[in-house]
């Protein structure tokens, strides 16, 4: 369980650019009230007990503020704790990337570059941790293409790292963490619909403990919400999700992230675990 927590302010947010179906209204953002909701973000996850910590923003990076996208994060002692570089499907995110690495870099964690060529990876927006720390689920279809999960799978193989991937088919959720929250170690919470056939399977045969959202919900990001030390820290509460919540022994914290979720984002997405 990682015990810090990267986020970026969202000094230059704005939805500029249509990336996601909840873009395509390119409705204005109010800058106060998405400030008071990602201060409001930060300090629930303080509140959990993390320590938080932020990366300057950049001018003209308005979707700099969505932290778990530029870069993968992994630690497999006995080996450093070190990053995965993504390549971001958008022009106008790849400049994110550099920022994020040279952040880690300072801090002394390894850079594990890939040679993606031509295909795409999105960092935690794809790139799950499995609730216990034994795998990542790796979403594909939308931001992140199979080429460059496989690129990933085997950077990770030399470490011991287990990738699964994971075929995603609803353009509404373009990310594994739009779809995909994991809970407690042996349980997730899923949107099913967002799923190939065979990738749910996959889901099912791996986690013994799978919880499931209608459409309405997912929507709503629900399963863009963040399980944090006893806490689950999410955008909409509805009583599937708090009945799943309370098996799991977790405490639903909710959490308005309306002004992010005009560009398809919410707290899973604003923040980036590490160690």
């Amino acid at each position: 369980m990682a015990n810090r927590v990267l986020l970026c302010p969202p000094t230059f947010f704005e939805v500029r650019e249509v990336k996601n179906p909840y873009m395509r209204g390119l409705l204005p953002v109010d800058p106060v009230r998405a400030q008071h909701q990602w201060d409001t973000v930060c300090e629930a996850f303080r509140s959990a007990g993390f320590e938080v910590e932020l990366i300057d923003p950049v001018p003209e990076l308005e979707d700099m503020v969505f932290a778990a996208n530029p870069v993968f994060v992994g630690h497999r002692p006995p080996q450093a704790p070190f990053i995965v570089p993504g390549r971001m499907r958008y022009v106008s995110r790849r400049k994110e990337v550099r920022h994020f690495v040279d952040w880690f870099r300072a801090r002394g964690y390894k850079i594990v570059e890939l040679d993606l060529g031509d295909d795409f990876l999105e960092g935690h927006g794809d790139l799950i941790w499995d609730a216990d720390g034994s795998r990542v689920w790796a979403g594909h279809g939308f931001r992140s293409t199979i080429g460059g999960v496989e690129k990933f799978a085997a950077a990770m193989r030399p470490m011991e790292i287990s990738v699964i991937p994971l075929q995603l088919v609803d353009e509404h959720f373009y990310h594994l963490d739009a779809c995909f929250a994991p809970l407690r170690p042996g349980s997730v919470l899923i949107y099913p619909g967002a799923f190939s056939p065979e990738s749910l399977e996959l889901i099912r045969s791996h986690i013994p403990r799978v919880y499931e959202v209608d459409r309405e919900d997912a929507l709503n990001f629900v399963c863009n919400g963040v399980s944090a030390k006893g806490k689950f820290l999410t955008p909409s509460s509805t009583h599937c999700v708090r009945e799943a919540l309370a098996r799991e022994g977790l405490e639903p914290v909710v959490l308005d992230t309306s002004e992010f979720l005009k560009s398809g984002g919410s707290v899973c997405c604003l923040k980036l675990f590490f160690d």
